[in-house]
């Protein structure tokens, strides 16, 4: 972890032996776990004392329990530490992670099973708690903020003021940052392939509520989570949105009434007649499922009727996919650094020059059901 000084880290979970674990863990990778507590009173008072960089919480602990936690963290006054969820996996288990990333949580790690090693689970946690500290330090240096509406980083143009093929010349996105505008084809529904990991299911918690439905022909979605947990999260916006959502499963056609979400640790892909496909394939770069893969097989099928969706998310996932659309017609949206959690996988497109729209988050919506027709 290559930060100015090393994070401080409060360690949360009622078993000695997890506290053990994922202490010696961030230890081995350069962080000072400055307290670990046993309870959720416990670890709210470590985080008023010594302020730490961040923080990680069991979610199933005595008297008040994690998602009591989070809860008081969002109190005004409150310490504002960002939370990594380690948490044991169960249908009811999944759910209450899927509800701790809507109650503010930065990420979730899954806990090792019963004979599982221990190493998988180690880079995952010491990955996502350098990024929630990276998080916790810039919205510090970001401070005071204004409040309002978040602003996009790229003035969006009228299409009729591009002209197509009007010299290929790059605009500044605000950032310093050049992306690419090219022409809107309207009139052509698409499908919509949705990829995120970091912050995902908070920012798809705002974005499918306000999708219609039928949106284009239809809508996938890939969001880096554990295997066990993307069910719940499929549940929860199947409620919340006028879209059906559920996981995928093989033979799945496309809908346009549907937003099939990648099951995590399989990879979705799509066979030539557009049905789904499950994969057990070997992790890429450490994802399963690996957004690149669905959004080059989209590419190939659908062409200038695919809109790409990169939102919120670590890594760069998704930027090998984006090269596939852009050289095959379609269309690429990016959510803008302002409302990101981690501006990771939108950053890699952005300076790619693949982006033809770089959007807040609450303009996202609009955007993406006025392309996809």
């Amino acid at each position: 972890m290559s930060t100015t000084a090393p994070p401080r880290v409060v360690v949360a979970d009622d078993s000695a032996m997890m506290r053990a674990i994922v202490s010696t863990s961030l230890k081995h990778a350069g962080v000072e776990v400055v307290g670990s507590a046993s309870n959720g009173d416990e670890a709210l008072a470590l985080c008023e004392r010594e302020r730490p960089d961040a923080m990680t919480l069991d979610l199933a602990m005595p008297g008040l329990d994690g998602m009591g936690v989070l809860r008081a963290l969002r109190n005004p006054g409150a310490s504002s530490v960002p939370v990594v969820v380690v948490s044991a996996f169960s249908p009811a288990h999944g759910a209450r992670a899927v509800d701790a990333l809507a109650e503010g949580a930065f990420d979730l790690v899954a806990k090792p099973a019963i004979g599982e090693g221990l190493d998988v689970f180690k880079q995952s946690l010491c990955e996502k708690v350098a990024a929630a500290v990276q998080s916790g330090r810039r919205r510090s240096l970001a401070r005071p903020h204004t409040g309002g509406a978040v602003q996009s980083t790229l003035v969006r143009r009228e299409p009729h003021r591009v002209r197509p093929g009007a010299l290929g010349l790059p605009h500044e996105n605000g950032s310093g940052v050049a992306s690419v505008r090219r022409p809107v084809r309207t009139g052509v529904q698409k499908v919509v392939l949705i990829a995120t990991s970091t912050g995902g299911p908070r920012a798809l918690a705002q974005l499918m509520p306000a999708l219609p439905s039928p949106l284009g022909m239809g809508t996938l979605i890939v969001q880096h989570m554990p295997a066990g947990f993307t069910g719940s999260l499929a549940a929860r916006l199947d409620g919340a949105s006028k879209l059906g959502v559920r996981e995928a499963a093989a033979g799945d056609a496309i809908n346009p009434s549907v937003a099939l979400l990648a099951p995590g640790g399989l990879h979705l892909r799509l066979r030539p007649d557009g049905r789904a496909v499950l994969s057990e394939e070997n992790a890429v770069g450490g994802l399963r499922p690996r957004a690149d893969l669905l959004i080059e097989d989209a590419a190939k099928l659908y062409g200038d009727k695919l809109l790409l969706v990169v939102m919120t998310g670590m890594g760069n996932d998704g930027l090998r996919g984006a090269s596939e659309v852009r050289r095959r017609g379609g269309r690429i949206f990016v959510e803008s650094a302002e409302s990101c959690t981690v501006y990771g996988m939108p950053r890699a497109i952005v300076e790619a020059r693949l982006a033809d729209e770089v959007l807040p988050l609450d303009q996202l919506p609009a955007a993406i059901a006025a392309e996809a027709c």
